[in-house]
C-alpha cells in the first residue's frame, strides 16, 4: 500500500507540468470582429498621424536628457517638471531616506493598515500649505483618481455637476461615476456658468457642484476663478478645482490659481498632484473642507479600494514642498516665469501662433497633426524633445507643439530650442 503511494505521488509533478504545458499552448483567440476592428482603428491612427509612439528615456528626468537612439543629450520641453525637482538631490535623498526607514511599501489600503505616520504628516503638511481654516488633505494615488472619486462619494442623484467642457479627461470620467443630473457650460464663460446653474436650479437639483481645471493643460489657460467664485457663491454651489499643473507653478508663492485669483479660501476643495512640480513621481490629493474629507475617507472608492502611497514617494512630495517654501523656492518660480517669457516673446517675433497666457505652457500652433508630428520628429534630430498632440487628446484640427518650460532650463537651452524650431518651421513651411 506505502509503496503503491509513493508511487502515485512521484507521477503526480509529471501530469501537472504536461497540464501547465497544454495550458500555454492553448492561448486565447480574439474575435474576428474585434480584431478586425481593433487593427483597423490602429492603422487609420498611424495614417492620420494621431498613433503615439513612446519614446524611452535612459537617463533620469531632466532638463537635458539621452533618448533611447538619439545619439546624444536632448533638451526636454515636454515635461511636467515645472521647478526642476524630478532629480533635485535633496528630493532623491528624502525618497531614498523614507524608503530604506519606512519600507517600500504596505501591502495595504489605508483605512486596514497602511497608514504611517509619515502619510499623516504628509496631509498635514498640505493642509498647511493652502494655510485654510477648518481645512484637511486626503492622499490618493494619483490626481486622476481623486477626480474619481469625489464627485461620486458627495453628490447624489438629485443633485448636478456643473463642468467646463475642456476639464480634464480625468474630470469626465469622475462625473460619469456620479449618479448627479450632468451640466456643461462653455470654457471660462462665466456667463454660460451662471445659465446652466440656473437651468439645473430650475430642474430641481438640489445641490450643485461647479468643477473647472485651474489651468488648461492643452491650451496654458489660467481658469477665471474670481468670477467662477462670483457665480458659485451667488447660486450658493460648491466648487472643486483642479489644480494639477497649477501647485507649485502658479501664484506667488507656487499655491495655485486660488492664490493667484486671491480667492483661495472661496474654494471648497482643491484637487492636485504631487507627480509634476513637486517631485515629478505619483500621487495626488483633494484638499479643503474638513467635512468633506471625512465623508471622502469614507466613501471615496479610489481611496478605500487603493493600495497608499508608497514611502519613498511620501519623502519626496515631503522634500519638494519644503524646498518650494524655503527660500530656494521664490528664486525658482522667478527662473520659471523668466523662462516662460524668454521663449514666448521669441517664437511670437519668428512668426509662429502660440496659444495660452500667464503660464508655463506655451502651445505652438499647428492645425494639422501629420504636421505636428513631422515637426516633434524633426525637432528631436535637432536635440529638442517635445511632443505632437492631436485628436482626441485636442479638438480636431487643433494639433500643437505643448512646449513646457523648466526652472531648470538654461537661456542657452531655450534659445537652442527657438533655433530649431525657427528651422524646421520654415521646412514646413509654418513661418515664413
Amino acid at each position: 500500500m506505502f509503496i503503491r503511494a509513493k508511487a502515485l505521488v512521484q507521477k503526480q509533478p509529471q501530469r501537472l507540468l504536461f497540464s501547465t504545458q497544454s495550458w500555454v499552448q492553448q492561448q486565447a483567440q480574439l474575435p474576428a470582429e474585434l480584431e478586425e476592428r481593433v487593427s483597423q482603428t490602429l492603422d487609420n491612427m498611424r495614417a492620420n498621424g494621431t498613433y503615439k509612439a513612446e519614446r524611452i528615456i535612459t537617463t533620469p528626468q531632466e532638463a537635458s536628457i539621452q533618448v533611447e537612439g538619439s545619439g546624444s543629450n536632448v533638451v526636454n520641453f515636454c515635461a511636467n517638471n515645472y521647478l526642476g525637482l524630478a532629480n533635485h538631490p535633496q528630493v532623491v535623498e528624502q525618497a531614498s531616506e523614507y524608503l530604506h526607514k519606512w519600507g517600500n511599501g504596505l501591502s495595504s489600503v489605508r483605512f486596514i493598515c497602511g497608514t504611517q505616520a509619515i502619510h499623516k504628516q504628509l496631509e498635514d503638511k498640505i493642509t498647511q500649505f493652502y494655510s485654510r481654516n477648518q481645512s484637511d488633505t486626503i492622499l490618493y494615488a494619483s490626481c486622476f483618481d481623486a477626480n474619481a472619486g469625489v464627485f461620486e462619494s458627495l453628490l447624489t442623484e438629485k443633485d448636478a455637476v456643473i463642468s467646463d467642457s475642456l476639464n480634464h479627461a480625468s474630470i469626465i470620467d469622475g462625473v460619469r461615476l456620479s449618479r448627479a443630473k450632468r451640466f456643461r457650460y462653455r470654457n471660462g464663460d462665466v456667463e454660460d456658468l451662471d445659465a446652466k446653474l440656473k437651468q439645473a436650479k430650475d430642474e430641481g437639483c438640489r445641490v450643485k457642484l461647479v468643477v473647472t481645471d485651474g489651468v488648461f493643460s492643452m491650451d496654458g489657460v489660467i481658469a477665471p476663478l474670481r468670477d467662477v467664485c462670483d457665480v458659485v457663491e451667488r447660486h450658493q454651489a460648491v466648487l472643486v478645482v483642479d489644480d494639477a499643473h497649477a501647485t507649485g507653478v502658479v501664484g506667488k508663492t507656487g499655491r495655485g490659481t486660488g492664490e493667484y485669483w486671491g480667492v483661495a479660501p472661496r474654494i471648497h476643495l482643491v484637487n492636485s498632484t504631487l507627480g509634476k512640480a513637486l517631485g515629478g513621481a505619483s500621487g495626488g490629493y483633494t484638499s479643503g473642507n474638513s467635512l468633506l474629507i471625512e465623508l471622502l475617507r469614507n466613501t471615496s472608492r479610489p481611496y478605500l479600494f487603493s493600495n497608499t502611497l508608497a514611502p519613498s514617494v511620501v519623502g519626496a512630495a515631503a522634500a519638494a514642498l519644503d524646498i518650494l517654501g524655503s527660500q530656494q523656492g521664490t528664486p525658482l518660480l522667478e527662473r520659471l516665469w523668466a523662462n516662460a517669457k524668454h521663449f514666448r516673446q521669441r517664437m511670437s517675433e519668428a512668426g509662429f501662433e502660440l496659444a495660452g497666457k500667464d503660464h508655463a505652457i506655451i502651445p505652438v500652433m499647428l492645425g494639422d497633426a501629420r504636421k505636428a508630428t513631422q515637426m516633434a520628429d524633426a525637432l528631436l534630430k535637432r536635440g529638442i524633445y517635445v511632443i505632437g498632440f492631436s485628436y482626441p487628446v485636442v479638438p480636431k484640427d487643433q494639433a500643437r507643439i505643448r512646449v513646457q518650460m523648466s526652472a531648470a532650463h538654461s537661456t542657452e537651452q531655450i534659445d537652442h530650442a527657438v533655433d530649431a524650431f525657427i528651422e524646421v518651421g520654415r521646412d514646413l513651411q509654418v513661418i515664413s
